[in-house]
Order: structure tokens, then C-alpha cells, then sequence
């Protein structure tokens, strides 16, 4: 679905297709364990979160020089263009690549080899948002930060991802209250496979204006009713629940019940390599799924843009907003 939109929850090493994989696998000298990318594709049937990062992390051993990430980056700004997707705020995973040894400044220069041209190239504005792994620890999390220090001219803002269950948002408030004094906003993966509590922790403890996410909040009334209430945008990845078996089936979804209760969900692809479909997948997905009205569909892409980042430019977001409301279905 061409709709215009911004994406708001997408990792960018989530975008790295099997051509792309292989392709850059014989650039670096990389031997994957996979004959060709078909078995690579069968490999992408997970049980739940945990065994889709184990592969996330296994290939991304191809990755190695600016240009790896310049390529990947490019690579998704392609396919994101041709789905209507007008902004978007990429995730990267820094401590995944510096634990194999590449530098913060190859991944951050790589990326932006593709991002400053992306206006011109793809018609598609940009921010970055640097995530750190849940699952290694605070201090490593706060390194990070310092490595990203040089190019804070570069990064919007920092995020909270990879394994959730047992990975509490609280572990994280020294990070999230340095990167505040910097000027960095602040979002997190909260309540994917985690409790609705991680939801309210995220917001109080470390701060966050959006939630990545957010699905269990329809298990706490009183929450639901404060994410109303405080306007918090959500980043819905329909297509990644199903594939990571958060909900059963397409189907299943609470996002018309999310939508009926005034939430301000937003529609993204995660992973979209992995999880079958990027931005305008999704929403070709859940109209066709969930029976959404074009209105609704016109709602969720006017909510990608209001939850943006781009409160330092208006013109565009309004420029963005009008783009919306002027689509012909």
C-alpha cells in the first residue's frame, strides 16, 4: 500500500534480505551456514522471540565496512519508498556489531552514507535511533553511549531492544537519565513479550515518549486509559507478532480494539526481512485482516507522523499530513 506514512519502528539489520546476506558474505570473506537462500529462507520459521534473535545475530557476521551498512541502508530505503513510507526513524544495534569487533563510527558512517542522500534519492526524510541490547548490561549500555558520543550530531535518540522477559526497563534509568541531559528522546520496547508493568516502567522510570510496541496494554485498563490520556504513540508491528507468535493469527490483533479505545497506534515492520512484509505489507495486512476502513488506514498513517520525531519541522510533518488526507485509495 503506497499510502504516505512514517516508520517508525524498524531495525535496520531487520531489512537484511538473503541476496543481500549472501551477496555480502562473498564481498567479506563470510561463510553462512546456509546452501543458498532458500534454505536461508526456511531457517525464518520461529517459535518466539528468542530464536528469531539468534539468527538476527548469526548473520549479521556479514556486516563488516561502511559500505556493508551503507548498502543495507540503501537497500531498505528502496523497498520502503516504493510502499509510501515518506519518514523514517531506523534503529541500529550498536553493541552488536562493536562486540564483533566493528567500530561505532563504521556503523554510524556507514548509515549515513545512505540517510544524508535519502531526501534526494528516495524522497524520504530520516532520524536514527541507536538501541541498546536489553539483554547484555546497563554498563555496556552507558559505553555505548559514550562511543556514540562524536556523532550525537547524527543520532535523534536512543531505544531499548532484543530479549524483553526478564530484562526490566528499571535496569536501565542511569543510561536513559544521561542520554535525557544530552537531548536524546527516548523510546523503548516495552510490553511485546514483557508484562504491562514494563509498559508503565518504561514511561516512568526511564522516561520514554513512545512505546515500542505496547501490545499487552490492553491488559491493564488503567494503563490503556493513561496512554489515552498522555497521548504516548505506540509502534504496532502486526506482520512480526504473528511470525513471533505473540498473537496467534493476523486475525487476532488487538489493534481495531486498540484503535476503538483511542489509543495512538502506529502501523511498522520491525524486521521486515524476517517477518514477511515491510511498511506497506503491514498495512495492506491488516486492512485485508482486520477489515480496517480506509479511514482507519488514513488514521494510522496520520498517527506515524504525529508520534514522529519531527518537532523541528512542522512545515514537513504538515506537509507529511496533507499528503495523507489528499490519497486516493
Amino acid at each position: 500500500m503506497s499510502l504516505p506514512k512514517a516508520e517508525l519502528h524498524l531495525h535496520i539489520e531487520g531489512t537484511l534480505e538473503p541476496e543481500l546476506a549472501f551477496e555480502l558474505a562473498a564481498r567479506n570473506g563470510v561463510t553462512l551456514p546456509y546452501a543458498d537462500t532458500d534454505a536461508l529462507r526456511e531457517a525464518y520459521r520461529f517459535e518466539d522471540l528468542q530464536s528469531f534473535l539468534n539468527l538476527y545475530y548469526e548473520l549479521m557476521a556479514v556486516l563488516r565496512t561502511e559500505r556493508d551498512f551503507a548498502d543495507l541502508a540503501d537497500a531498505y530505503l528502496t523497498r520502503a519508498a516504493a510502499q509510501g513510507v515518506r519518514h523514517v526513524e531506523m534503529f541500529f544495534d550498536p553493541q552488536a556489531h562493536t562486540a564483533r569487533g566493528v567500530a561505532m563510527g563504521t556503523v554510524v558512517e556507514g548509515l549515513w552514507r545512505a540517510l544524508e542522500k535519502s531526501e534526494e534519492t528516495h524522497q524520504i526524510s530520516t532520524r536514527l535511533i541507536m538501541c541498546f541490547l536489553r539483554d547484555e548490561s546497563a554498563a555496556s549500555a552507558m559505553e555505548t553511549l559514550r562511543a556514540a558520543r562524536p556523532y550525537l550530531d547524527r543520532i535523534t535518540g536512543i531505544g531499548l531492544d532484543s530479549a524483553e522477559v526478564g530484562h526490566p526497563p528499571v535496569k536501565f534509568r542511569e543510561v536513559y537519565e544521561a542520554a535525557a541531559e544530552l537531548g536524546l528522546r527516548r523510546v523503548a520496547h516495552a510490553g511485546e513479550e514483557g508484562p504491562p508493568e514494563y509498559i508503565t516502567e518504561a514511561l516512568d522510570v526511564l522516561g520514554v515518549e513512545r512505546v515500542d510496541h505496547g501490545l499487552r496494554c490492553m491488559e491493564d485498563p488503567d494503563l490503556v486509559e493513561r496512554l489515552v490520556r498522555e497521548r504516548i504513540p505506540l509502534t504496532l508491528c502486526p506482520l512480526s507478532n504473528v511470525r513471533l507468535r505473540t498473537v496467534d493469527t493476523l486475525a487476532d490483533h488487538p489493534l481495531p480494539a486498540m484503535l476503538d479505545a483511542g489509543l495512538l497506534c502506529t502501523v511498522n515492520s520491525d524486521d521486515p526481512a524476517y517477518f514477511g512484509g515491510y511498511a506497506g505489507d503491514n498495512f495492506d495486512a491488516v486492512h485485508r485482516s482486520l477489515g480496517l476502513s480506509e479511514e482507519r488506514l488514513r488514521e494510522l498513517a496520520r498517527n506515524s507522523f504525529t508520534a514522529s520525531f519531527l518537532e523541528d519541522d512542522e512545515e514537513r510533518r504538515a506537509r507529511y499530513l496533507a499528503e495523507v488526507d489528499a490519497y486516493e485509495f
